[in-house]
């Protein structure tokens, strides 16, 4: 039984805008009346300082746009950047794209047919018989079950398995409103856009991946959606799911590194999705962690945002091009059911 090692990453952006630019040359101007005041207080206390659109607010205003005309534009836009992030990661492992048999591709910001994991697949040359599989409509988590199911595919066939999670959010702002919607207000002064992809191999110098694990919590399945509208698809998410987090992710992790004879307190890498601030602040909390230990997701929030489900892979790139990259990580990312999704990755020499 061959070990999933993940050898490559690759990380591809749109260009970037400041956080206080899209406030004041366009949702300063987005939101009115007592609305606009909610938002420039939600917006200055995003953790956010930097984010990146592949359709800029600044150049060009989606917000009336049909969902049609949004997800035409999604083929223009994630083609290119899904493109360079796996060239990235193919290089960073040694490998090119007919090596890969899987290839999976985790999305919840576009939809097309044929795929972009198709087209990605023919611009790339990968071999005709490579195997693919569409992870849509996850979220936030979506890089973890992608990662499972890449190297639960390594490990049974031994052979290399590439993951890419591409998100276009900017496709997705709402259409102006007067109405307060305080979830509104969060989602736009958050989300971003990013591509990010990885290669696992069979065994070799790299992280290997011990484990990908979950739990769901089905009562709160209301508190974060993700609807398909008329213009565009629209965030819902309740206050209510920093309580949810606290009350499912110590036993999450404990029973995680328990399972491989680990504790808490031997874990020095951690990659921990950032839904926002209150999201880490209760991650720190109930896991008794050092305020450093999420200083590379509190990082990856100040200069890219929320990006969805590229973000946790984000945040692993961060961590393994630090000075002393850590022997073990654990990745944690959250998303609608209400789901928890935990990761256990050590470092193979």
């Amino acid at each position: 039984m061959s070990v999933p090692v993940i050898a490559g990453l690759g990380t591809a952006h749109p260009p970037s805008a400041a956080q206080g630019e899209l406030w004041d040359r366009f949702f300063s101007r987005h939101f009115s009346g007592t609305t606009r005041a909610l938002a420039e207080r939600i917006f200055a206390n995003s953790g956010v300082s930097r984010r990146q659109a592949a359709v800029n607010p600044l150049l060009e205003d989606v917000s009336d746009w049909s969902t049609e005309r949004r997800m035409r534009r999604y083929q223009v836009e994630a083609l290119p950047l899904g493109k360079e992030a796996v060239g990235r990661a193919l290089t960073a492992a040694g490998l090119s794209a007919g090596d890969v048999g899987l290839f999976v591709v985790c999305s919840c910001t576009g939809y097309a047919t044929p795929g972009l994991d198709i087209m990605l697949a023919r611009d790339l040359g990968m071999a005709p018989a490579t195997q693919r599989m569409f992870v849509g409509h996850m979220g936030c988590y979506a890089a973890l079950p992608g990662l499972g199911a890449a190297g639960d595919f390594v490990t049974a066939r031994g052979r290399p398995a590439l993951l890419l999670c591409a998100e276009l959010t900017s496709l997705h702002i709402q259409p102006s409103s007067a109405r307060v919607d305080t979830q509104q207000i969060i989602s736009h002064a958050l989300f971003s856009d990013a591509a990010v992809a990885a290669v696992l191999v069979p065994g070799g110098r790299g992280y290997a991946v011990r484990e990908v694990t979950s739990v769901t919590d089905t009562s709160t399945a209301d508190h974060m959606t993700w609807d398909v509208t008329d213009t565009g698809f629209r965030m819902g998410l309740s206050p209510k799911v920093p309580q949810v987090l606290s009350t499912h992710v110590r036993a999450l992790v404990d029973e995680l590194l328990a399972r491989h004879g680990h504790a808490l307190s031997g874990v020095d890498g951690w990659a921990v999705h950032p839904g926002g601030p209150r999201i880490l602040n209760v991650v720190e909390r109930e896991l008794g962690l050092p305020e450093a230990a999420l200083a590379a997701s509190r990082a990856t929030l100040d200069e890219h945002g929320n990006c969805s489900s590229p973000t946790v892979l984000l945040i692993l790139d961060r961590l393994l091009r630090a000075d002393v990259p850590p022997r073990q990580v654990v990745m944690l990312a959250f998303g609608p059911g209400l789901t928890l999704y935990a990761a256990l990755l050590e470092r193979e020499d």
